[in-house]
């Protein structure tokens, strides 16, 4: 089932988060939570009643904001049909699939279109339990993006979007909506995923203010006016996350690479998630230096490289646990590979780095990943496994206790794959002294951008 075609409301004319049904809406969800169980279910009966109660004025609240969004008239009234057949089946394990395939926000990418967002579903980075959940949102869609996505960039799935309000499932670090996350009979055929660029800009402009301050890092002036304007730096997130996003399944591919996040070593989906930021900065930096690009494809193609570097090395390595942090270990990759390649500079207590130098040495890390990748056709699993680790090991220093950095002789290669997962280390590339020091600086700052949206810029 699909969306009927309907006219969108007029983008950015109405505020729904300031909407008294909005108001009741998020406090009957809240309230709900506390009485579902991970799975999304009520399991106490005695907790029944209340659950009809508060479903009640969930879909009231439903009909008074359906009129702020009539190009999601279809898909909110199958909200309430939904609800309301969770009810009757005795609050089991909830069914939103007939509202979730209605909901189709990929067909309507106008700036400013809002959305309400009502379904049980766990938010990635947030809570892990699929309980009811609750988001306002608006699109993201400058001009330049969309020409961009007309063009050689094109990303049929990409929502950019930004925070109006939220329940507390996203008072957390999640900066995505996927329909993946959603509580459904069976699995469909995902046709849209939304990233909060507001989200991501905001944390980005906090952290590397400070980071920026403790390292002694002169800023380069455009760099700078990303710290400035929260909507520049949302702008050129939306960029960054285009042109990563369509990269997961384009390129030479060792066949599936989402399949390695369970299945094989946590650095595999390091490199796989760093390709597609060096993609990303590969491609800025051919954007930036064509001229027959528009001005403002050049002006944020140019900012996209500084938000790569600087959200890579100074959050991303420091945030999360040292327990297969793929994507810290992606960040520590790419500050060492430019230290030892020499544009990158920690002097006198003071870091540097040679800008006019350091596009081209992080392009080469990005091709350094692409070889790997093309060769992996012709490996077996192993042996792609073992390329991989030299590939990160070559820069960043493994544990000394690592069966893996003793390389194949220490190794268990006759068995099954399972084995040769379990013998990584949970913290298997710990922190270099300099990101140790980093990290006890930073992690107050870090710690703070839970919950931020662009609305703290």
């Amino acid at each position: 089932m699909t969306a009927t075609p309907v006219a969108p409301a007029a983008p950015g004319t109405t505020a729904p988060q300031l909407h008294p049904a909005w108001s009741a809406l998020k406090a009957a969800a809240t309230e709900l939570q506390d009485l579902q169980v991970k799975d999304g279910s009520i399991p106490e009966p005695g907790n029944h009643a209340r659950a009809s109660a508060l479903t009640e004025v969930l879909t009231g609240s439903v009909r008074e904001l359906l009129p702020l969004f009539p190009h999601d008239a279809t898909y909110l009234e199958l909200v309430i049909t939904d609800f309301q057949a969770w009810e009757t089946a005795g609050f089991g394990v909830p069914d939103f699939l007939d509202s979730l395939l209605a909901f189709q926000p990929q067909q309507s990418r106008i700036d400013g279109l809002q959305h309400l967002v009502l379904f049980p579903m766990y938010t990635q980075n947030g809570s892990s339990s699929r309980l009811v959940e609750a988001v306002l949102i608006e699109v993201l869609w400058p001009e330049f993006i969309a020409e961009l996505e007309a063009g050689d960039y094109s990303n049929g799935l990409f929502v950019p979007i930004r925070f109006l309000d939220f329940t507390s499932g996203y008072n957390t670090n999640s900066a995505v909506l996927f329909p993946e996350t959603v509580a459904v009979r069976e699995t469909p055929t995902f046709t849209w995923g939304a990233i909060f660029a507001d989200r991501e800009a905001a944390r980005f402009r906090r952290v590397v203010r400070a980071a920026a301050e403790i390292t002694r890092l002169d800023l380069p002036e455009e760099a700078l006016e990303l710290l400035d304007d929260q909507e520049l730096t949302e702008e050129a997130f939306v960029m960054w996350d285009l042109i990563h996003d369509r990269t997961h399944m384009r390129g030479d591919l060792p066949f599936d690479p989402f399949m390695i996040k369970q299945r094989m070593p946590f650095f595999l989906y390091s490199l796989e998630e760093l390709r597609c930021d060096l993609t990303a900065f590969r491609e800025s930096v051919k954007i930036a230096r064509d001229d027959d690009a528009s001005p403002e494809a050049r002006r944020h193609a140019r900012l996209v490289q500084y938000a790569v570097i600087f959200d890579r090395i100074f959050r991303f390595s420091i945030t999360g646990t040292r327990v297969r942090n793929y994507d810290g270990l992606g960040g520590q990759l790419l500050f060492a590979w430019m230290h030892q390649h020499r544009v990158l500079h920690w002097t006198d207590t003071k870091l540097t780095i040679d800008w006019d130098e350091a596009a081209d040495v992080v392009v080469a890390l990005g091709e350094e990943i692409e070889q790997l990748y093309w060769r992996s056709i012709d490996r077996p699993k192993t042996a792609h496994w073992l390329a991989a680790y030299q590939l990160v090991s070559g820069t960043v220093t493994p544990h000394p206790a690592s069966l893996w950095a003793k390389g194949p002789d220490a190794l268990e290669l006759a068995g099954p794959p399972r084995g040769l997962t379990d013998a990584v280390l949970d913290d298997e590339f710990p922190l270099s002294m300099f990101f140790e020091a980093l990290e006890r600086k930073m992690k107050p700052v870090i710690e703070s951008t839970a919950g931020i949206t662009g609305a703290a810029g």
